[in-house]
């Protein structure tokens, strides 16, 4: 296994560019990255760009990850880029992705189920809770994209990895598996965004384990709130995830697999926006008729850990949501956002130590 970092939250990664972030990576004492798209890679795909990037993560004896972007029809319209990559065709641009990613050696391709809105809190933030229309007819047409870009995905012995991400349950996902094909589907495990959806983060980790390719190793501050629970990224060991059993279950079914950091963006990169509060709405019973698999043991359970995770918060071992954001982001006026390039990567050290230290007491392999 080795350690490195999601490359969208990486700091400075626009500004550097994907071929000098390599080296940034190295110097941060990471192992790899993982470029959300080929797109971040090369925003026109071109060949040459890609096999110099290849090169230069092998010189660095990086792993090098990439994913195709949005696979939900209802959401690609707020990614562009995917039609453009097609010259109009998103399945062409899909596809051609999944040619040019295989030419490199990248065959675990990320994919996600849709756009997280941070304008909006609580339900509206997430593709599922959408008016116009439902889940199920989203999660079919998803399906049938998958469907589209399984031949060219089988031919190139392609994973189409999806992702748990902030709108999607674990148990979707294994339908989704299961409909598509396990050859040319998988999975990218989020450690933290299955939290958004009311299951716990290793009962969840149990259930896509064997399907499990790539991943975001990510941790989160949940605490109740008016509405519902507050959700908020932390570095790794500071919140409500437990990843020793996580990582021992990844690395008993698949000790090949790469760990990569997901961080909070610097504010210098990305400025935080004000009162970003990320509502879990899990005591509404719109919110509770919208998840029909969620069962009463998986909700006992995540509130036995999100109590035990409040009385570390109420001993003072745990900042509460709003002296975190007080100090990292300038709540309540926000016109000061002290998180810059510095603190990003405390953020990231303190997350490598974290997951380093786990796994050396648990004698797994890292590098």
């Amino acid at each position: 296994m080795r350690l490195g970092i999601d490359g969208l939250k990486l700091p400075e990664v626009k500004k550097r560019g994907a071929l000098a972030s390599l080296d940034h990576v190295k110097s941060l004492g990471l192992g790899g990255v993982f470029f959300s798209t080929l797109l971040d890679m090369s925003p026109t795909l071109d060949r040459g760009a890609l096999r110099e990037l290849r090169s230069r993560a092998d010189e660095l004896d990086l792993y090098l990850e990439a994913g195709l972007g949005k696979i939900n029809p209802f959401c690609n319209a707020e990614v562009p880029e995917l039609r453009a990559a097609g010259g109009g065709d998103i399945i062409a641009g899909l596809s051609r992705m999944i040619e040019t990613g295989a030419e490199i050696g990248c065959r675990e391709l990320w994919v996600s189920t849709g756009n997280f809105k941070p304008q909006f809190t609580g339900r509206f933030a997430v593709d599922r809770f959408r008016t116009d229309v439902s889940w199920e007819d989203q999660l079919l047409a998803m399906e049938k994209v998958l469907r589209l870009l399984a031949p060219v995905a089988r031919a190139h012995g392609v994973h189409m990895n999806i992702e748990t991400h902030d709108e999607i349950t674990s148990f979707e996902i294994l339908r989704l598996i299961e409909a598509v094909g396990e050859d040319c589907v998988g999975v990218v495990l989020d450690t933290a965004n299955m939290l958004q959806r009311g299951e716990h983060p290793l009962l969840a980790a149990r259930r896509l384990a064997p399907w499990v390719r790539q991943t975001h190793i990510k941790d989160a501050y949940v605490g109740r709130a008016p509405g519902g629970l507050d959700f908020q990224p932390r570095p790794c060991g500071s919140g409500i995830v437990d990843f020793s059993p996580i990582l021992a279950l990844l690395a008993g079914v698949n000790p090949q697999i790469n760990l990569s950091l997901e961080i909070a963006q610097s504010c210098e990169d990305k400025p935080r926006q004000a009162w970003p509060r990320q509502c879990i709405q899990i005591d509404d019973p719109l919110w509770r008729a919208g998840h029909p698999d969620l069962n009463e043991q998986e909700l006992d359970a995540y509130f036995v850990m999100l109590d035990a995770f409040e009385q570390r918060v109420a001993a003072g071992e745990i900042a509460d949501w709003e002296s975190y954001e007080r100090a990292h982001y300038g709540y309540p006026s926000y016109q000061h956002q002290p998180y810059g390039y510095t603190q990003t990567v405390g953020f990231i050290q303190q997350s490598a130590d974290h997951i380093r230290a786990l796994c050396a007491a648990q004698g797994i392999d890292l590098r």
